[in-house]
């Protein structure tokens, strides 16, 4: 049966503001059981040590005094109403909190969120005592910061350790084109200020870690993921189940987008879902693969329609479900997830009870010390020079993609993709010298891999790429 509790006011700071939490259970004693079972914090205030209702709080089953009916056996049935009241009048006198108010501005500002009915006064209160906090200030980052600003959220933190660059600027319009070489959280501040000049903004300038992550999160109410690597995805993952925070997770490549609100007292989290992230440069990053500059957008603002409901307490959040979105075909999936009851973070028996090593986690070194323990060989960008200076005999292959060999190449080099490389060794010599290289040394490192393993004895790695190239030889090469 599906009973609608109402929580009065002084105790909704135990269930996480919510004015009306939707339960089960067959009679009033179960339905109270499953709160505080979901809100631990609670139970202490409702149920005495013998196990009954305290006798300063009272219980209405829709309106029937439930101590006048059969007490905690009085059955229940699906639509029923529970509202919990506690006496108010006498007692010890509590620190007063300062009640939460709208200047004339505000109510201006806001008037369009006051005459919904699902939001109105109430639900703009919840907003403005909101702490929002979100990972990163790029591409996800800017348009649900830029929208929880606008909607009101009181505090807004953001993690965020990177500096602006030309290349953010086609899809992270949270910044602008004089803010290139300012650090994201100084551009990204300055703007959400001037969106809504009414709320706070704290930064973090930091690099999320397990060192700091739990410290930095447990201020926050709602946690909004807008990373773009496995490590920090799991970081931020698992410090919101240790912390029993909610997770709004968002995940953009090329054309397609994904959202879900991970919540493991609700439902799964991202590791109930993606048990192990996937092996070290099988998944490129948007950086090597691309995103499509609107994207971010959509997605983004998904997420920050999720926060608001979550904070508000309206609708039906995107727990235990995933939406797909492909911008290509504007085609739209909702899947249905589920909890895993062996997941090593928020299963039954969980062995993951602190943060850990989450570079280790997920194998990622960074592609030059990678390819080096893999044994494989590199040249530098400044010797490759030289080489080429010295009209040595040397054959320069470069295994990106034929957009990225468009914006820019290396003088004589030949391009042969990487997944097109089995396929066309025919057209290689294998005693030749072989200079493979790519945009940062990643693909090539898997390329001279594949070519040494499959005969070419003399393939080597240019150890950063085109970009090192860009970078310490020629300047006029574009980066991208």
């Amino acid at each position: 049966m599906k009973v609608r509790v109402h929580v009065p006011t002084a105790l909704r700071q135990y269930v996480e503001k919510k004015e009306v939490v939707e339960l089960e259970g067959a009679t009033v004693g179960a339905v109270l059981d499953a709160l505080t079972s979901r809100y631990a914090a609670l139970k202490k205030h409702l149920i005495g040590d013998d196990g009954k209702l305290r006798h300063f709080v009272n219980v209405f089953l829709n309106d029937a005094d439930i101590r006048h009916l059969q007490g905690a056996q009085t059955p229940v049935k699906d639509g029923d109403v529970l509202l919990i009241v506690p006496s108010i009048a006498g007692g010890n006198a509590a620190p007063a909190k300062e009640e939460t108010t709208f200047s004339a501005e505000e109510i201006k500002r806001y008037s369009r969120h006051l005459i919904m009915p699902e939001v109105g006064m109430a639900g703009q209160k919840k907003l403005k005592e909101a702490r929002v906090l979100t990972i990163g200030a790029g591409g996800l980052g800017s348009p649900l910061s830029l929208y929880l600003a606008a909607a009101g959220v009181g505090t807004i933190g953001i993690v965020d350790f990177d500096v602006v660059e030309l290349s953010n600027l086609q899809r992270q319009i949270i910044h602008s084109t004089d803010a290139v070489g300012k650090p994201k959280l100084e551009s990204a501040r300055a703007r959400l200020l001037d969106v809504n000049p009414t709320i706070k903004i704290q930064t973090h300038e930091v690099r999320l870690s397990s060192h700091n992550a739990l410290d930095i999160i447990k201020g926050y109410d709602i946690v909004v993921d807008g990373t773009d690597n496995f490590p920090t995805r799991y970081l931020v993952n698992d410090a919101c189940v240790l912390l029993g925070k909610p997770n709004v997770y968002g995940s953009i490549f090329r054309f397609d987008g994904q959202v879900s609100v991970f919540w493991a007292e609700r439902g799964p989290c991202y590791r109930c879902v993606y048990s192990e992230p996937p092996p070290p440069g099988l998944v490129p990053s948007c950086a090597e693969g691309g995103v499509l500059g609107v994207l971010p957008g959509v997605v983004g603002a998904l997420q920050a329609a999720e926060t608001i409901k979550l904070i508000v307490g309206i609708g039906e959040p995107l727990i235990g479900q995933l939406v797909l979105f492909d911008a290509l075909k504007m085609g739209w999936r909702k899947l249905a997830l589920r909890k895993d009851p062996d997941c090593p973070v928020c299963g039954a028996k969980p062995s993951i009870k602190t943060l850990i090593d989450y570079e280790e986690f997920c194998s990622i070194r960074g592609e030059e010390k990678k390819a080096t323990a893999a044994g494989i060989p590199e040249i530098s960008v400044e010797d490759l020079k030289a080489r080429m200076d010295r009209k040595d005999d040397i054959f320069i292959l470069d295994v990106r993609e034929q957009e990225e060999y468009d914006i820019c190449r290396l003088p004589g080099s030949t391009l042969i993709p990487l997944g097109q490389l089995p396929e066309r060794l025919h057209e290689l010599d294998s005693a030749a010298d072989i200079l493979v290289h790519c945009k940062m040394g990643g693909r090539s490192a898997k390329a001279v891999e594949f070519l040494r393993g499959a005969g070419f004895k003399n393939a080597v790695n240019v150890a950063g790429g085109i970009a090192a190239w860009s970078e310490r030889i020629d300047p006029s090469v574009p980066t991208y």
